[in-house]
C-alpha cells in the first residue's frame, strides 16, 4: 500500500502535539525496541547502559584531573568534583549529539515506511529522542550516585531536571525534524552535522566552565543554546544553587517555536520523500 500523495498533513502546533499523542503507544513500542535492540545478543545486555557512563566518568577523572590537572574556576575543587562537572556537561551534549547525528538518516534508513505502508513518519525523530532520553536518564542516575557517594547529599534542585531538559528536548526534536527531511534531499547533511556536533563539544562549556571564556568571546558562547542548559544542569544536580527560572521559561518558549517550525518543515516537504527514495 502506498501513501496517498493528496493526503493533507497538518502543519499547526496542535497537529504536532496531536500526532505525538495519537501515536504514543507506537512511539513507546518503537523506542523500547530500539533500546533493547542496541544491546540484543550481548552477554551483559542493558547493564552496558550503566557501565558505559561509569567508565567514562572514571576516564574523565583520570585524564582531566590527574593528567592535565584541570582546575574548575578560581576556587579549588576535588578531582572528583571537576570530573562530575564535566560529566554533567557531557550528558547534555550527548543527548543533543545522538539525536542530531542520527536525524539525517532516519528517513533514508526506513524507505519501506515511506513507500509501502501508511506510517506516521513524523514520529521517527520522537523515537530517536526517546532512546536518547533513556541513556540520558541512566547517565543522570550514575551522576547522582557519585554525588551522593562523594558529597553525601543530593540537592533538592535535582527535581527541576525535567524542566531543565524540556527546552533542550523541544529544540532537539525540532532540529531532528528539519534534518531528517533535509537529509533525504541533500545527502551531505549527515557528514556536515557530524562535524558540527564535534565542534559543539568544544564550543560548549562541557570540559570547562562558561566563566573561563574570555570576556570578549563570552557573548558567542552564550549564543549557543547548550551553554545555558549545561550550566543549569550543573546548578540543579551538583551545586544546588538558585535556578534561572525566567531563563528556563524563555528557553521553553524558544524550544516550542523551533519544534513547531521543524515539524511544519517536515510535514511540508514529506510529500517528495517517495520520489527521492
Amino acid at each position: 500500500m502506498s501513501v496517498n500523495p493528496q493526503r493533507p498533513f497538518g502543519l499547526s502546533p496542535a497537529a504536532m502535539f496531536r500526532s505525538a499523542w495519537d501515536n504514543r503507544r507506537l512511539i513507546w513500542q518503537l523506542t523500547k525496541r530500539e533500546v533493547l535492540g542496541r544491546y540484543r545478543g550481548s552477554m551483559m545486555g542493558l547493564l552496558w547502559s550503566f557501565l558505559t557512563p561509569l567508565v567514562m566518568l572514571a576516564v574523565y577523572t583520570f585524564v582531566f584531573s590527574v593528567v592535565f590537572e584541570l582546575r574548575w574556576g578560581p576556587q579549588p575543587r576535588r578531582k572528583s568534583d571537576v570530573a562530575m562537572m564535566m560529566f554533567a556537561g557531557m550528558i547534555v551534549h550527548n543527548l543533543f549529539a545522538e539525536c542530531a547525528s542520527r536525524a539525517p538518516s532516519l528517513i533514508l534508513s526506513n524507505p519501506s515506511f515511506v513507500k509501502r505502508v501508511v506510517f506516521p513518519l513524523e514520529i521517527l525523530p520522537l523515537v530517536s529522542l526517546g532512546s536518547a532520553l533513556f541513556h540520558t536518564l541512566v547517565s543522570l542516575l550514575v551522576l547522582l550516585g557519585f554525588s551522593l557517594t562523594l558529597q553525601q547529599q543530593v540537592h533538592w534542585t535535582t527535581m527541576a531536571m525535567p524542566f531543565v531538559l524540556l527546552p533542550l528536548v523541544l529544540l532537539t526534536v525540532g532540529l531532528s525534524w528539519f534534518l531528517a527531511s533535509l537529509g533525504v534531499y541533500i545527502r551531505d547533511v549527515g557528514h556536515t552535522i557530524g562535524l558540527v556536533v564535534l565542534m559543539l563539544l568544544f564550543l560548549s562549556p562541557v570540559i570547562y566552565p562558561a566563566s573561563a571564556v574570555p570576556e570578549e568571546y563570552r557573548i558567542w558562547i552564550n549564543l549557543n543554546p547548550l551553554t545555558f542548559i549545561i550550566e543549569q544542569t550543573r546548578t540543579a544536580v551538583l551545586s544546588g544553587g538558585a535556578m534561572d527560572w525566567v531563563g528556563l521559561l524563555l528557553f521553553v518558549g524558544g524550544g516550542l517555536t523551533v519544534a513547531w517550525l521543524g515539524f511544519a518543515w517536515f510535514q511540508k516537504t514529506r510529500r517528495g520523500f517517495a520520489d527521492v527514495l
